[in-house]
């Protein structure tokens, strides 16, 4: 039997409740509502990192940052790393990549974290670090900017396990990649209308990186990847081929600077936006890096520019979902043009169609902006839709999954073993199982470069989330987070010194151990017995 063609479209810093589906009743995304129509809506999905260069490589890997060694921003994965990619064009699939990768560094700064001095003694340079595992040179730079001015640079293929790839990396209207040389056919002269100095005036808005591009939306990078993935649907169509599609669809946006073009930056309007019921001053008895954050904004510290997350004012808020709103539907609408043409060249009946993120936003919660190491729902809990033409949509699950189980379900709806090590399980069982629950708990790893936030190392955090509680350790703190996600769903009561929840401290601590160890390597397989 042939085996199905597969399309995942992916947004970036998209949180789950900034959907129609999702209960939303502000942001407009019939598009993404209609996959959820004919599919099965997950309410329980949360990320292994809510960071987008670990999340993405667990995605592709089907393994926890731990283990694919991408452990925060600025590490690559590994070129020679199994993904389920690899897989399905071993299969015969024809793979592509259509928008963000991430699965390699896209800015030149240079690291935060170096290596440890030890004055006195001798440095052996040739062996700086513990592994021979050196994720440098050309082959690991080919997403930078750097590489991208030289008009002959193009993506080794096969990428990851992609045999197509069209790029269009960084964020808002200051995209890049095969995007850039694509806007410099489509609207000579565009470098003059990207970016914040070439931005158009209007004072209504202060949150930050915000800005009104003077980009036509029919040159904004979501409109170049929706047409390329059209025309990608269109040429395999074209050849009759009997080999089925993997194509991933990866929207840069609505990640921030917030730059909705034309009538998407009017669309919403702020005055209309409600902010979440906790964005407000913390409490005293706060975490001290929720706390810690707010007194940098209020001190006049905080760096509004940089992509860490920042204390917001209920105005901020306000703006930034109504720009995010804006972007969401463009996107939404981007999507419906793929999905025309999937419809269009009777593809259609025989794709299975997901949809996710790479993790959420603060978007107000807690005062907070963009993203960081607090695991409140809104960052690591992301929309995951799964439509299958074999099985009858309109459903939900409650089911507890994650990022780390995309790659086994893949395998498993298309019939491949999968590799060794691959972690995660299968969410098949939840399309036609009412009582599946899944894992009885996940674990998300979280490591960043900066120190701020009141640490002082960068930070290291493990967060255990169940079906009721949400455990979140930090490494060198005597404090940690513990909330009833159940009576308190907006995390506002930290029973982490509550003495009536030692014991439910206590048995998650287990849990957590206990976790991490069945997600431990058990990579490479042995060539001996001894």
């Amino acid at each position: 039997m042939r085996q199905p063609n597969i399309l995942l479209i992916m947004t970036d810093q998209h949180r789950a409740d900034h959907l129609g589906c999702y209960g939303n009743r502000q942001v407009r995304t019939p598009h993404i509502d209609g996959i959820a129509a004919k599919g099965t809506l997950f309410d329980r999905f949360y990320v292994a990192s809510p960071i987008c260069m670990p999340n993405r490589s667990t995605l592709m890997t089907g393994r926890m940052p731990s283990l694919h060694g991408v452990r925060h921003n600025g590490i690559p994965l590994r070129l020679d790393d199994t993904t389920f990619a690899t897989l399905l064009g071993a299969r015969g699939y024809r793979t592509a990549l259509i928008g963000k990768s991430h699965l390699q560094n896209m800015q030149d700064i240079p690291p935060l974290v170096q290596r440890a001095p030890h004055e006195g003694r001798t440095v052996v340079e040739a062996h700086p670090d513990a592994t021979g595992d050196r994720r440098d040179g050309a082959a690991y730079e080919q997403e930078l900017a750097s590489r991208w001015r030289d008009p002959a640079h193009r993506i080794r293929l096969p990428y990851y396990g992609f045999d197509h790839v069209e790029l269009c990396m960084e964020h808002g209207d200051e995209a890049f990649g095969d995007y850039q040389r694509w806007l410099a056919q489509r609207l000579p002269g565009a470098e003059s209308l990207r970016g914040r100095r070439h931005a158009q005036a209007d004072d209504r808005y202060v949150t930050p990186q915000a800005w009104r591009t003077r980009l036509p939306e029919a040159c904004y990078p979501s409109r170049y990847i929706a047409e390329r993935g059209a025309a990608y649907l269109e040429a395999h169509a074209a050849r009759g081929a009997a080999q089925p599609f993997f194509l991933k669809c990866s929207f840069p946006d609505p990640h921030h600077p917030f730059t909705p073009p034309g009538r998407y930056w009017d669309m919403y309007d702020p005055r209309d936006i409600a902010v979440p019921p906790t964005c407000a001053p913390p409490a005293a008895d706060a975490p001290p890096h929720l706390r810690w954050l707010h007194d940098e904004r209020a001190a006049g510290r905080a760096n509004l520019d940089t992509p860490r997350v920042v204390a917001v004012t209920p105005r901020e808020a306000r703006e930034a979902i109504a720009l995010s709103y804006g972007m969401i539907t463009l996107v939404d609408d981007c999507i419906g043009q793929i999905l025309q043409a999937l419809e269009a060249t009777g593809q259609a009946g025989d794709t299975i169609v997901v949809f996710t993120s790479d993790h959420g936003d603060f978007m107000g919660d807690h005062g907070l902006l963009f993203k960081g190491p607090l695991h409140y729902q809104g960052l690591v809990r992301v929309p995951f839709i799964w439509a299958d033409p074999r099985v009858p949509g309109g459903r939900r699950s409650a089911a507890l999954h994650g990022t780390l189980d995309l790659a086994q379900t893949l395998l498993h709806r298309t019939d491949t073993a999968p590799y060794h090590d691959i972690q995660g399980i299968s969410l098949l069982p939840a399309l036609d199982d009412p009582g599946w629950q899944g894992h009885d708990a996940v674990l998300i790893e979280d490591e960043i470069q900066r120190v701020f936030g009141g640490f002082d190392s960068p930070v290291r955090l493990r967060t255990l989330i169940t079906r009721r509680w949400r455990l979140s350790v930090y490494l060198g703190a005597e404090w940690g987070e513990l909330y009833d996600l159940e009576n308190d769903p907006h995390e506002r009561v930290n029973l982490w010194h509550d003495p009536r929840h030692a014991d439910t401290r206590a048995g998650l601590m287990e849990a957590l151990v206990r976790k991490m160890m069945a997600l431990a390597s058990r990579s490479p397989l042995p060539t001996r017995i001894a």
